[in-house]
């Protein structure tokens, strides 16, 4: 969870501490090194110095455990599609903050040696990142380096394409030799209103050419999200939900038996009604990608350019889930 440096990342009377798994629901696993740099001291000392984005929030925890994928769980949909298996996997974050998640993909990542995962966050808060995921600073993407650390400042257009075009994330006709991005994780981001067009345009840049090639499939964008505020964070998903198709994950438990529970939210466990926390699994309408692109933050908010007209709409996937039971 992240913002602009001295407003978001600091707002007023700023009163948090660390959070530990313990704390929540996690199955996270990290070696001891990586424990000290996501442990408490560490997230005091950065909250310290980058505000909220020095600290550990529950939905990262959350996420952490989906791409563990641990053996007494069955996902669905699983992180990794099975027919991805043999092509190489890029994995971009938005808005890293301690970079926590970002370290548990690379953990995953470089079990096949091929794949990448680049995490991002305000170019002031990259520090963080470079200081808690070990990596090589930009001029240095050797192609044995599993981890980078990019700029990415919501609505920054020029960010999101610097990217693409100093990694050559784009479809490759002699062998996709650099391949695409596959997946966008987004871990708690979805909460202050001033910065939900920009994580929504970001999203919209990420996933329309050239960042995403004609002739390769759409990233799945992977949004891992706690409820806080259903007034201030549901513009958010009446907007997304007319340019992306997105379900929540469910999960069932399996025993020592191989015998499974029944499936449900994945989440649905992770504390009481004013705990209701998801795991969102999304990806581009094909149709959108001929729509207009809003410049105007509240224009976007407001539906203007989807189904291709300028009118305001909403879509209200998100309130049906809610309706549905799937927030219970």
């Amino acid at each position: 969870m992240t913002g602009v440096h001295n407003h978001v990342n600091f707002p007023e009377e700023l009163a948090i501490g660390p959070l530990l798994p313990r704390e929540t629901y996690s199955t996270c696993d990290f070696g001891d090194k990586q424990q000290l740099v996501f442990g408490a001291e560490a997230q005091r000392e950065g909250i310290e110095t980058y505000g909220i984005a020095g600290r550990v929030w529950e939905a990262a925890y959350l996420v952490t455990s989906y791409i563990d994928n641990p053996c007494t769980w069955e996902f669905d949909p699983p992180l990794i599609d099975k027919h991805l298996s043999g092509h190489k996997r890029i994995f971009l974050e938005l808005g890293s903050g301690t970079g926590i998640v970002a370290a548990k993909i690379a953990q995953a990542a470089a079990l096949s040696g091929r794949d990448l995962v680049i995490a991002t966050d305000l170019p002031e808060v990259c520090p963080l990142l470079e200081k808690n995921l070990l990596v090589t600073p930009k001029g240095d993407s050797g192609n044995t380096q599993v981890t980078l650390v990019r700029p990415l400042s919501w609505g920054s257009y020029d960010h999101a394409i610097n990217i693409v075009r100093e990694l050559k994330l784009v479809d490759d006709p002699s062998g996709h030799e650099h391949g695409c991005i596959t997946h966008i994780i987004c871990s708690d981001l979805v909460y202050f209103p001033e910065l939900l067009a920009p994580l929504l345009c970001t999203l919209l840049h990420l996933t329309s050419p050239p960042s995403v090639s004609l002739f390769e499939s759409q990233p799945r964008v992977i949004i891992s999200y706690k409820i806080r505020s259903l007034s201030k964070e549901t513009p958010f998903w009446s907007a997304f939900g007319l340019w992306f198709s997105f379900e929540p994950v469910i999960a069932r438990k399996i025993d020592a038996n191989n015998s499974s529970s029944e499936w449900e939210r994945f989440g649905s466990d992770i504390g009481g009604d004013d705990d209701l926390a998801f795991i969102f699994v999304a990806r581009r309408r094909p149709e959108s990608l001929n729509w207009t692109i809003p410049l105007e933050n509240v224009d976007l908010l407001g539906g203007v350019g989807a189904r291709g007209t300028c009118g305001k709409k909403s879509d209200e996937t998100f309130e049906t889930l809610l309706l549905m039971g799937l927030g219970e």
